[in-house]
C-alpha cells in the first residue's frame, strides 16, 4: 500500500459561488491533475450544511439499528420499477459476489402522477421513507438537494478543466440530471477476512459525491497500486464514472475503488451518484479520441467508447446484475 496522501484536497467554493475566475482556472488545473492520476479528488468549499450531514449521518445510524423485521417495511421489493428502498447484507452484488454491507437505495423524488412514472420507466418514482427515525425524509431529499448543487460546481470544473465552457456539461444532463443515492452500513469484518465490503469496481455515470464517516476502508486504485482514501472532515470524495470516461475517451479514467472495514466498528458511507440524463446520448467530445492513448482493456472487460444508445440504457444493464432477482420481478 502505498503513501495516502497523494488524493488532493481541491477547494471548489469558486465554483459553487461562481466568482473569481482566477481561482476557477487553479481549481481546473488541480482537477485536471486529479483525474489524469488518480480518477479521484477531495472537494472543499463545496456549501453543504455540517449540521445537515451531521444530522443525516445520526438518523442513518437510528434506522440501521433497528431489528431487520422493521428495516424490510421499506425493502426493496415495494419499491417496484422505481428501484428503491432497503436490502440486508449479502444481497447486492459486486462483480458477481455479495457485498458485506446493507443499505437504502434512493433517486429523485417523481409522484405517481409524474409523466415518466405513468409511462412506466424504470428507476423513476417515489422514494421509500421509514416511519423511524422521524424526519428521515426530509434530510434525505434535502442533502440529495444540496450535494446535487455541489455536482453541478464540480461538473463546472472539470468542463473548465477539459478547455471546454463551463456550462459544456449542461446539455448532458439537459439540466436535468440522473441523481441516484445510497446510504450504506458496513458492518466490521474479522481482521483475517479475504471478504470485501464491497468488491473493485468503477462508477456507472459522469461523477461520484461521496461522504464517509470517521472510520476509513475506501482504496482507490492509483495507477498501478492500491492507496488508502481516508476520511477528511467536513470534505467529500469525488471520483469519475464511466460516462466521463467515455466522453473523454480515457484521458479521464474511471477509476477502480473497493471498501473494506477491518476496524471493528461500523462503517457508514453516503454516495451520490450525478448521472447523465436518462435520455442523454452519451458522445465523446471533439478533438479528446484523437489524443487520448488510455483504451487499454477495462477490468470489467466491457468497452465504454463503443456503447451505442441512451444513458438509461446503460445504467440498467449496470443494475441488473447488482440485483438480478429484483430485475427481473420488479423491472425486466
Amino acid at each position: 500500500m502505498t503513501p495516502n496522501q497523494t488524493i488532493p484536497v481541491i477547494d471548489i467554493s469558486s465554483f459553487v459561488k461562481g466568482e473569481d475566475s482566477q481561482l476557477m482556472e487553479v481549481a481546473a488545473a488541480q482537477i485536471r491533475d486529479a483525474c489524469t492520476n488518480h480518477g479521484f479528488f477531495y472537494v472543499k468549499g463545496h456549501g453543504v450544511s455540517e449540521e445537515l450531514q451531521n444530522k443525516l449521518d445520526q438518523l442513518s445510524r437510528t434506522f440501521f439499528s433497528l431489528p431487520e423485521v422493521d428495516k424490510m417495511k421499506i425493502e426493496m421489493a415495494k419499491g417496484g420499477k422505481a428501484w428503491r428502498g432497503y436490502f440486508p447484507v449479502g444481497e447486492e452484488f459486486t462483480s458477481g459476489k455479495p457485498d458485506q454491507k446493507e443499505g437504502i437505495y434512493f433517486g429523485t423524488e417523481l409522484p405517481e402522477n409524474h409523466q415518466k412514472v405513468l409511462d412506466g420507466i424504470p428507476l423513476h418514482g417515489e422514494n421509500l421513507f421509514p416511519e423511524i427515525p422521524a424526519g428521515f425524509e426530509s434530510v434525505v431529499l434535502d442533502y440529495m438537494d444540496q450535494v446535487t448543487a455541489v455536482g453541478h460546481a464540480v461538473l463546472r470544473g472539470i468542463a473548465l478543466s477539459l478547455d471546454l465552457p463551463i456550462d459544456y456539461f449542461d446539455a448532458v444532463t439537459l439540466n436535468d440530471p440522473f441523481i441516484l443515492f445510497r446510504i450504506f452500513r458496513y458492518p466490521p469484518q474479522p481482521a483475517n477476512s479475504s471478504d470485501w465490503g464491497v468488491g473493485e469496481h468503477s462508477d456507472y455515470g459522469l461523477l461520484t459525491i461521496l461522504k464517509q464517516d470517521a472510520v476509513g476502508g475506501l482504496q482507490v486504485r492509483s495507477k498501478n497500486a492500491w492507496i488508502d482514501a481516508p476520511p477528511i472532515p467536513n470534505t467529500f470524495i469525488c471520483n469519475i464514472g464511466d460516462m466521463l470516461d467515455r466522453m473523454t475517451y480515457g484521458k479521464y479514467r474511471s477509476t477502480l475503488h473497493r471498501v473494506v472495514n477491518r476496524s471493528g466498528k461500523e462503517r457508514l458511507s453516503f454516495p451520490l451518484f450525478f448521472d447523465p440524463h436518462f435520455d442523454a446520448v452519451v458522445q465523446p467530445i471533439d478533438g479528446l479520441k484523437e489524443h487520448s492513448q488510455q483504451t487499454d482493456q477495462r477490468w470489467d472487460g466491457e468497452d465504454v467508447y463503443r456503447f451505442d444508445g441512451p444513458y438509461g440504457q446503460y445504467i440498467l444493464n449496470k443494475v441488473s446484475k447488482v440485483f438480478p432477482d429484483l430485475f427481473i420481478s420488479n423491472i425486466k
